[in-house]
C-alpha cells in the first residue's frame, strides 16, 4: 500500500473508482464542510433520520473532526489538508486528495465503489440534488473553438459531474454536421451558433426542426483575419471588394456581422465579394493555400493564423458590436420535453461554467484544460492569448484587450430580434411559409419561442450569478443603434443608408 496519498491516484483510476474528470469536486469546500459531507454520505445513506443520528454521534464524539478521525483513523487528515494554502501544492493535487478521501470513505463502508463518484456538492458544501434525472449518460456535440469554452471545460473541470452527469463532449467537424446530428437524434445537446436555433426552428436551410437556445456560450470572441499579402492594402470595408471571405456557416453571427460591416463600405456581400462557408478547423489551410483571402471566424483560428504567420488580425468583432452573442448551448424541443429535469440541470451546469469562465482569474487554468488534443488540440499559448486578451495581432502590435472574448450566459431577446432582422435584410430566410413568418412583425414571437431567457435567468440566480431582470435592451453597434422594438424600421434604415 503506497504511503503517499497521491501515489494511489493511478491505481484508483485503473480500478474504476474515479475518472480523471471526476477529480475536480469540492475545490471550494473547506475541511470541515468536506468531512461533514462525506460522513453524511457514507454513514447517513441519504436517510434524513440516519443523518440526524450521525450528527448527534459526531457531537458526542466532540465534533466532526473527532468523529472523522475515530471512523477513519488519524491519517484521515492527510487527505484533506488544504494543500493549496499550506504547502504550495497545485490545485490539482488538492483535488486528487479530496477524491482519494472520498474513495476511502466508500471503501471503509464496504459500499459500491461507484458511490464515490456520485458525490456532488455546491459551493456552500451542500449536496446537489441529482435525483429525478431522466438521463445521466449524455453526448454533447461541440466545434473545437474557444466559443465552446463552457461546454468543453465542463468535462475536465467537473461541472457536468457535479450535477450528476456522465457527459461526453463529442468533437464535430462542421456546423452542418452539428445540425444533421441534432436532427438525427445522435446527440443529447449541442454547441450551436446563436442564429442556428432560429433558422432550424423556422426551417431555414433544412427541414423545420424545433430547437431551443438555452443559454449563450460566449460574447465577442471573433475577428476578421486577412492573409499577410494584403497587409498594406486593407484599411476599411471597401478594401475587401473582390475578396473571397470565409465564414463558418450561413446561419452564423460571423456571416451576419461580416455582411453588416461590408455594407457600411458600400460593398454588396452578394455581388462584390464571395462569402464561402468554411469549417473553422480548415480556415488556416485555405488561407495559406489562397483559396480564401480573409475570414471572419471564431478563435482560436484568428490567433492561430498569427501564430503560423499566415495572416493578421484586422478587426475584432467586439469593435463591430460590443457584447454581441456568438455561440449558444441548445437542445431540441423533443429532447427537452422527454428529459425536463435533465435539461434543467444540464443547462444549469453550463451557466455555472460560463460564470466561472467570465472570471479573468480562471482563464489560464481553463486554457490549459481545453487546449488538449481531445478538445481544441491547439498550442496552449494560442488559447491563452485568446482567453486572457493579451495577444499579438500579426502587425507588430502587442495588445491587451481583456474582453476580446467573454462569457455571459444571458440570452437577451434583443439578440434574437437583431438576428431575425438580418435574416430578413439579406434574404437568408429561404422560400415558402417560413419566409413569410419571419418577414412580418412577429420578431418578438419568434425570439421568445426559441430563446429561453426566463429560464436562463432563474438558473443563473440559483448558481449565484446576477442576471438582468429585463429581456430587451438597446444594442449599440459600431455604425448604428438597434431598437429591438422596431426591427422592421431598422432594416429599412440600413438599406436606405448603405444602399444594400
Amino acid at each position: 500500500m503506497p504511503s503517499d496519498p497521491l501515489d494511489m491516484v493511478s491505481d484508483l483510476v485503473k480500478m474504476g473508482l474515479y475518472k480523471d474528470q471526476q477529480l475536480t469536486v469540492a475545490d471550494k469546500l473547506n475541511t470541515y464542510e468536506l468531512r461533514k459531507t462525506l460522513l453524511l454520505k457514507s454513514a447517513g445513506k441519504g436517510d434524513p433520520k440516519r443523518e440526524k443520528l450521525v450528527l448527534a454521534l459526531a457531537k458526542q464524539a466532540g465534533g466532526i473532526e473527532n468523529a472523522f478521525a475515530a471512523a477513519f483513523g488519524p491519517q484521515a487528515g492527510l487527505f484533506f489538508a488544504d494543500s493549496v494554502r499550506t504547502s504550495g501544492a497545485t490545485r490539482r493535487e488538492f483535488l486528487r486528495n479530496v477524491a482519494i478521501g472520498a474513495a476511502l470513505v466508500t471503501l471503509t463502508n464496504c459500499a459500491n465503489p461507484k458511490e464515490a463518484s456520485d458525490l456532488a456538492v455546491n459551493d456552500n458544501g451542500e449536496p446537489v440534488d441529482t435525483s429525478g434525472l431522466e438521463k445521466t449518460d449524455l453526448r454533447i456535440g461541440f466545434i473545437p473553438i474557444t466559443c465552446a469554452t463552457p461546454i468543453i471545460m465542463s468535462e475536465p473541470l467537473g461541472f457536468y459531474q457535479k450535477y450528476g452527469f456522465n457527459a461526453e463532449v463529442v468533437k464535430m467537424p462542421s456546423w452542418g454536421a452539428v445540425r444533421d446530428s441534432a436532427i438525427a437524434g445522435e446527440l443529447d445537446a449541442y454547441h450551436m451558433l446563436a442564429p442556428m436555433p432560429i433558422a432550424m426552428t423556422l426551417g431555414l436551410g433544412s427541414g423545420a426542426f424545433g430547437v431551443k437556445l438555452a443559454s449563450i456560450e460566449n460574447i465577442n470572441g471573433q475577428a476578421i483575419t486577412v492573409a499577410n499579402k494584403y497587409k498594406d492594402q486593407v484599411k476599411g470595408p471597401a478594401d475587401f471588394k473582390g475578396f473571397t471571405i470565409g465564414v463558418p456557416f450561413p446561419y452564423s453571427m460571423h456571416n451576419l456581422l461580416l455582411r453588416y460591416y461590408l455594407a457600411t463600405g458600400g460593398i454588396d456581400p452578394d455581388v462584390d465579394v464571395k462569402i464561402r462557408s468554411v469549417p473553422p478547423p480548415d480556415s488556416i489551410a485555405q488561407l495559406i493555400a489562397g483559396d480564401i483571402d480573409a475570414y471572419l471566424m471564431p478563435d482560436p483560428f484568428n490567433q492561430r493564423a498569427v501564430y503560423e504567420e499566415a495572416g493578421f488580425i484586422f478587426k475584432l468583432t467586439k469593435d463591430i458590436w460590443p457584447g454581441h452573442p456568438c455561440c449558444a448551448f441548445a437542445a431540441s424541443d423533443q429532447w427537452i420535453s422527454d428529459n425536463p429535469n435533465t435539461f434543467r440541470a444540464l443547462n444549469k451546469s453550463i451557466i455555472e461554467a460560463a460564470g466561472y469562465a467570465s472570471d479573468a482569474a480562471n482563464r489560464v487554468e481553463i486554457a490549459q484544460a481545453i487546449s488538449e488534443r481531445a478538445f481544441l488540440n491547439q498550442p496552449v499559448e494560442v488559447v491563452e492569448a485568446v482567453l486572457t486578451g493579451e495577444f499579438e495581432d500579426g502587425l507588430g502590435n502587442t495588445l491587451n484587450i481583456p474582453d476580446r472574448i467573454d462569457f455571459d450566459p444571458y440570452p437577451w431577446q434583443s439578440f434574437a430580434n437583431w438576428i431575425s432582422s438580418q435574416l430578413v435584410r439579406w434574404d437568408l430566410q429561404g422560400d415558402g411559409k417560413a419566409a413569410q413568418e419571419i418577414t412580418d412583425d412577429s420578431y418578438d414571437t419568434i425570439g421568445e419561442e426559441v430563446f429561453l431567457t426566463d429560464l436562463a435567468r432563474e438558473l443563473a440566480q440559483e448558481v449565484g450569478l446576477n442576471p438582468p431582470a429585463e429581456i430587451y435592451r438597446t444594442e449599440e453597434l459600431e455604425f448604428d443603434t438597434f431598437d429591438p422594438a422596431t426591427p422592421s424600421e431598422y432594416v429599412k434604415e440600413q438599406v436606405e443608408k448603405n444602399g444594400v
